[in-house]
């Protein structure tokens, strides 16, 4: 029996689990209608044709993107949490992400990140055209991490793998080193310490000109 009540609200998030979990092209009116259990017409009434239902989940996926606030008691740290923050948010919907950026609304996407880095580098001391240089450079620091991230997710399984390639022998002066390389990754380890290493020369001293 199809419902009888239905909000846009319920319409966009399932049309949202949809997406995120076979993406875009998965997301059919007739398949969003039994997911909810209605009528297709009763899709139409709430959010229109498919068109305007894609344009209504990119904004939804906008502004959920808006809520990012930073945490910690120093600049690094509010970065850090940052950064962190956006990483979780855009691995989590890659699928949605993805359609942010078709329809050129990934700027305003980033915009909130971006207003909360902007006040992270002036409260350090940064300003004018430094603390954008710092406010962009940690912004591609996270998207380039989280692309070659899921690059070597989707990638094959490689043969050799890197445990194969990296035993004692292959560093006989510095053993710990090739043990070290012969365990797995932990990306959200190395995430963090990418980042860390990049806010703290950023917000460093600048160098004194040369004489």
């Amino acid at each position: 029996m199809a419902r009888t009540t239905l909000t846009r609200d319920e319409v966009l998030a399932a049309a949202a689990s949809l997406v995120r979990q076979h993406g875009p092209a998965a997301l059919t009116m007739r398949k969003l209608a039994a997911e909810l259990g209605t009528a297709v017409t009763s899709i139409y009434w709430h959010v229109g044709n498919r068109e305007s239902l894609l344009d209504a989940l990119v904004e939804r996926t906008v502004q959920e993107m808006g809520a990012i606030r930073p945490a910690g008691r120093t600049p690094v740290e509010r970065i850090l949490s940052v950064a962190r923050t956006l990483r979780r948010e855009l691995r989590g919907r890659p699928h949605l992400i993805a359609m942010v950026h078709e329809r050129g609304l990934t700027e305003r996407m980033f915009l909130p990140a971006q207003q909360a880095l902007v006040h992270e580098v002036h409260a350090a001391g940064l300003r004018g055209a430094r603390a954008a240089d710092a406010v962009r450079a940690v912004q591609f620091q996270i998207v380039g991490y989280l692309l070659v991230e899921r690059n070597r997710e989707r990638s094959p399984a490689q043969s050799p793998a890197e445990s194969d390639l990296w035993d004692p022998s292959a560093a006989p002066d510095d053993p710990e080193l090739a043990r070290a390389l012969a365990r797995p990754a932990d990306p959200e380890r190395l995430f963090l310490l990418s980042v860390r290493a990049l806010v703290g020369s950023l917000l460093a001293a600048p160098p004194p000109p040369p004489r």
